[in-house]
């Protein structure tokens, strides 16, 4: 499999299991999402605006990568997130809208890109200004790490509250390939 075919696979991997959450996470009242679970981000609402927030940084910074992908315009448009816990949302009904929103762009984004477009370094700053110029490649596989790391507590959160977000394995949706 190629880079590109990898980074589309993972950017459908990231739709399909952020539906499962949201839509396991629809079962749960607000009270029930916002309560403080003493994980990371505190609550289950908590640790999804990280990774929506997350995901907005990271997608800002690599629309400034020299390809000037055009499917990230919408995310150039969006306020710079202030810290890395700021809630976009309070509520999962309108935070369910922008999480689909934003994953049909990381389609359309990863689908955008070409095996060069990952050569070489990428120049970006931290949210404290820190300047660091690392492999694209390697930084956008973080991007899908990040979201699978956080997804993983939130499907943990979900199951303590009793709510079965189902099979979450990438293995589900890697192709198989016949061997003749």
């Amino acid at each position: 499999m190629s880079r590109t075919s990898h980074i589309c696979l993972m950017a459908t991997y990231n739709e399909w299991m952020s539906a499962k959450v949201y839509a396991a996470a629809k079962g749960l009242s607000d009270e029930e999402l916002s309560a403080d679970r003493k994980a990371f981000f505190g609550s289950i609402l908590g640790t999804l605006n990280h990774l929506a927030v997350g995901d907005t940084i990271w997608l800002k910074r690599f629309a400034k990568h020299p390809t000037n992908h055009l499917a990230l315009e919408p995310v150039r448009q969006l306020p710079d997130p202030k810290s890395l816990d700021q809630w976009l949302f309070s509520n999962i009904r309108e935070f369910s809208a922008y999480r689909e929103w934003l994953d049909r762009i990381i389609i359309k984004w990863a689908q955008s890109i070409t095996e060069s477009d990952l050569d070489g370094p990428f120049n970006y700053a931290n949210m404290k200004g820190v300047v660091s110029d690392k492999d694209f490649y390697s930084l956008v596989m973080h991007f899908f790490n990040h979201q699978t790391h956080h997804r993983g507590q939130v499907t943990t959160l979900l199951s303590q509250a009793g709510v079965d977000v189902g099979d979450t394995d990438l293995v589900v949706l890697i192709p198989s390939e016949s061997r003749t």
